[in-house]
């Protein structure tokens, strides 16, 4: 479904990517790990083309689409969400879950798929009409995981999705996260909670550096004794 090929990418002079490669099967999750700076958001932005590569191709659905404009790259469906939520702080609930459905295909549908986000998340249906400032954090990345649902996706790319949160909303999110999986929509999964992302991953990508370190299914990530030492704190 995605194929990404020895993307390079720079902010000005400074490289942040370094021949960067990696690939998402249908209905797979996979998840990419690292430190603070590794360049797992770099790669985030660069697919979805808010940063244009130097060099290499990106391809989704058999469609190349490095240097697309991003809102191209969401309507042939790829949902985005991004580090921090990026929600609509001054807009209620129900306003921010219906911007998930801006393209065609979703709008047509958004009344039905509001309704399967809303018993899905039924905190979001009580706080339908309260504004996304007023959330807590387990609520905010409930919305951003609603709103990507809404774009009635194949892919959804989510960066740091549980970063701010308590361990209980920590748990809800990848809770979602696998329900996804489940009903057959593949995941891209950037994560620095390297225990929670490789539970529900099949396979795992490790960024170092700009560059990938280690690719593997599950079980090879976790066998790995750099990667214990490293971000599972064994």
């Amino acid at each position: 479904m995605l194929k990404v090929n020895s993307i390079n990418s720079h902010y000005g002079q400074i490289q942040a990517l370094w021949d960067v490669s990696l690939n998402v099967e249908d209905g797979e999750v996979v998840v990419v790990l690292g430190a603070n700076g590794a360049g797992k958001t770099t790669l985030v932005k660069t697919i979805m083309g808010l940063i244009e590569p130097t060099s290499g191709m990106i391809k989704f659905a058999g469609r190349r689409i490095e240097g697309r404009d991003p809102h191209k790259i969401s309507r042939l469906g790829v949902a985005y969400g991004p580090e921090g939520g990026g929600l609509f702080r001054d807009m209620s609930v129900r306003e921010n879950l219906e911007m998930g459905s801006f393209n065609r295909f979703a709008w047509r549908r958004r009344d039905t798929t509001l309704e399967r986000v809303l018993r899905r998340f039924p905190r979001l249906e009580e706080r339908e009409r309260t504004l996304a400032r007023n959330l807590s954090g387990g609520e905010r990345q409930m919305l951003v995981i609603g709103r990507v649902m809404m774009s009635l996706p194949t892919l959804c790319i989510f960066d740091e999705p549980s970063i701010g949160l308590s361990p209980v909303a920590v748990d809800e999110a990848f809770d979602a996260i696998r329900q996804l999986r489940d009903e057959g929509i593949t995941v891209l999964l950037i994560e620095q909670n390297a225990r929670k992302g490789l539970e529900i991953a099949d396979r795992a990508y490790v960024l170092e550096n700009g560059r990938v370190k280690m690719e593997g299914d599950r079980k090879s990530i976790l066998d790995e004794e750099s990667i214990k030492k490293a971000y599972l704190g064994l």
